[in-house]
């Protein structure tokens, strides 16, 4: 038990630490727009640091931990409150097992179950992705670094605007895929199709698939949409950095 005070209490010290920087991170900027935007900010930046301070999510000595911190707690707490509604949904999932191997110092938030959208899909919202399903097979870590943390970038990147973005095309691509379906004769499943158009081509999914060496998707209807990459493999990327920082 005694051994075990120092780590509990590194744990509370990060949490009240990081909880209270992102409140008043969240406060000054929110206090740029409204008052009642200043509180929101505060109680979503707020919230989102005492659970990732304890559990010791971001990764402090490299350049992206605390640039994750600062877009969580000021441009980007509107999909991060929304990642912390995807936290209640993994605690009341009955396979919802935080995955620590993939969140600690790792700038995101990875739970095995949780809510989802479609059977072996993953689903990330904010700074959280919900199920990941079985880690422990390499393609569906994989999936986790270098499709659905992605995802977790374009929402700090994007901030607001996320969120309308990604289902703004959501809502068109549906519409495009029935048009399309319909000037194609009606001889391919309708669903097939508004699922590559609105899902598979959203410029967000294009862009993720691509870093996970994985475009054209199995899902995407043939002779539907992008051919090529939007960017490279993230693998091939980091073999680029590898090489320049040797």
């Amino acid at each position: 038990m005694m051994q075990r005070l120092p780590a509990i209490t590194a744990h509370v010290g990060e949490a009240l630490l990081v909880g209270v920087a992102g409140a008043v991170l969240g406060w000054a900027v929110g206090g740029l727009i409204a008052p009642i935007a200043a509180a929101a900010m505060a109680v979503v930046a707020g919230g989102n640091g005492i659970i990732s301070g304890w559990r010791g999510v971001y990764a402090w000595r490299t350049h992206r931990g605390p640039l994750a911190f600062v877009l969580d707690s000021t441009w980007a707490t509107l999909p991060v409150a929304a990642g912390l509604l995807a936290h209640l949904a993994a605690i009341a999932s009955k396979d919802g097992g935080y995955e620590r191997s993939l969140s600690h110092r790792q700038n995101r938030h990875v739970h095995r179950g949780g809510a989802h959208f479609q059977t072996g899909f993953a689903l990330t919202v904010g700074n959280v992705i919900s199920s990941a399903g079985d880690v422990s097979r390499a393609r569906r870590r994989k999936l986790i670094t270098d499709h659905e943390t992605v995802h977790i970038w374009q929402a700090r990147w994007f901030g607001p605007s996320y969120l309308v973005l990604y289902l703004g095309w959501t809502a068109v691509g549906a519409l495009g895929g029935v048009l399309l379906w319909l000037r194609r004769g009606r001889k391919e499943p309708l669903a097939q199709i508004v699922e590559s158009c609105s899902y598979y081509l959203n410029p967000f999914e294009w862009w993720a698939y691509s870093r996970d060496n994985l475009w054209p998707p199995p899902g995407l209807t043939a002779g539907v949409g992008w051919r090529r990459p939007m960017v490279r493999p993230l693998a091939q990327v980091e073999i680029h950095r590898h090489v320049e920082t040797d």
